[in-house]
């Protein structure tokens, strides 16, 4: 994937040129491109390998303050000039909106390094024995490991040229990598499921053996799970089950639905809503973040915003039209997930701040409660209610120590009572993709058998 983004810049400055000459009072045009590769391998064979590639540009235009948007993955003259007149067609059968606007020229921030040229140097059999070896590590912990769910590595190579016209060109690129497992485990007719990820920007930090024995020793650990008694208890989350929590509570953050009246939060900027332990943060130019970038899907710089600062409610995320609307300034959270799409509001790198404490001193604190490894079902879950009833599974914690395991529970609740009750974070903060969190200690949740 080239480097050299000379085609593509006269491409989108060409766009916005031509919608300007055919009237339009503004244009921007927004060109991507990515290349993905997805293996998978079981009992150490390939299942299946693909190399999908996908190149586009987008175009937004304003008539007078009628919005257009039209896409297009032919980038042939004839396609291009297609492409000026469908978003110039959508534009005038749309109605007028007073906060459409684009942004200026801006500085970006330099050095981000967001792509490792030895990710397209690797050849993809090399990538072929890293799954293999996840799958051999994760396999060979234990006998009681019997069956290989997933076992694969992910790539995703990709380029951004914008332009629009108010003077902005800018383009970037950037990469990312990942392993994932799922494995089996058996025992007495009792078999369990674990899983492990790990997603990184450069490659050599990749770890196969590491993912592949977690995955396993997690599925081993839950032979013989049993379900509980009801009860309120005090809950220890692992970092995957508190960003399954911290996902629910994210889109309440976007300007975009506080405007729309979906937001939990919208009457509680400035307000404390939680302890002095939780501080969430959106971190576009977090150093080895998978969605760090610098500009937004609009050509904002990226920055750094808390939204929540020791549990009081300090910002919405914005893009330029929520931001008009509200009338304050960008936050750079334009999102868009392709040429296809326009620019909505969304989250660059998302995490619960960590604390101090390491993860085993936050289980020894707790003397008796739960210790959670997993959710299921937080998909059912309200986001404009924040109203949740999900399954779960984890650990008995007794005596401060974790004992038997547990399966087949129901964790229910309030997504802003979660958020009041977390009364720790750990050290260890971890990443799913873009959004992490750490071990937390959630003070009291309601648990039924």
């Amino acid at each position: 994937m080239s480097g050299d983004f000379g085609r593509e810049k006269d491409i989108v400055w060409d766009l916005v040129a031509q919608a300007q000459r055919r009237g339009a009072r503004a244009a921007e045009a927004y060109f991507s491109e990515e290349e993905e590769t997805g293996i998978e391998v079981r009992d150490q064979k390939v299942e299946d390998l693909k190399i999908a590639r996908e190149q586009g540009v987008g175009l937004r235009v304003l008539m007078g303050r009628q919005p257009g948007f039209a896409y297009t993955t032919d980038l042939s003259g004839d396609g291009l000039v297609r492409l000026v007149e469908e978003a110039l067609a959508n534009a005038a059968a749309a109605s007028e909106d007073p906060y459409q606007v684009l942004p200026g020229p801006a500085v970006y921030p330099e050095n981000l390094d967001l792509y490792d040229p030895s990710l397209e140097r690797t050849p993809p059999d090399a990538k072929v024995e890293l799954a293999l070896r996840l799958e051999q590590a994760g396999r060979s912990l234990d006998p009681r490991v019997r069956l290989t769910e997933t076992a694969s590595y992910e790539e995703s190579r990709y380029r951004v040229v914008l332009a629009n016209s108010n003077g902005l060109l800018a383009a970037y690129r950037g990469a990312h990598c990942g392993l994932s497992a799922v494995f089996v485990a058996a025992q007495d007719g009792d078999h369990e499921t674990g899983f492990a990820f790990q997603y990184r920007t450069r490659y050599a930090d990749l770890d196969p053996e590491g993912v592949g024995r977690q995955a396993a020793s997690r599925a081993v650990e839950m032979l013989g799970a049993r379900p509980i008694t009801p009860r309120r208890a005090t809950v220890v989350m692992d970092p995957y089950v508190a960003i399954n929590f911290l996902g629910l509570l994210i889109p309440s953050f976007s300007a975009d639905a506080v405007q729309k009246g979906r937001s939990l939060l919208a009457d509680k900027r400035g307000r404390k809503v939680a302890g002095g332990a939780v501080t969430v943060v959106d971190d576009g130019l977090l150093p080895g973040g998978l969605a760090s970038a610098p500009f937004d899907g609009e050509g904002v710089p990226c920055r750094r915003n808390l939204l929540l600062e020791a549990g009081i409610v300090s910002n919405f995320m914005h893009n330029s039209y929520t931001a008009a609307r509200a009338g304050e300034e960008t936050t750079g959270n334009a999102a868009r997930g392709s040429f296809r799409s326009l620019p909505g509001v969304g989250t660059t790198n998302c995490y619960l701040q960590p604390g101090g404490e390491h993860p085993a001193a936050l289980i020894r604190g707790v003397g008796s409660g739960l210790y959670l490894t997993e959710v299921l079902g937080m998909h059912t879950a309200n986001p404009v209610s924040g109203d949740f009833s999900v399954g779960a599974a984890g650990r008995l914690i007794e005596n401060g120590e974790l004992t038997a395991p547990v399966r087949g529970i129901t964790v229910a609740g309030n997504i802003l009572e979660w958020l009041g009750a977390i009364e720790a974070c750990g050290r260890d903060l971890t990443f799913l993709g873009s959004t992490g969190a750490p071990t937390i200690l959630v003070g009291r949740l309601t648990v039924s058998g």
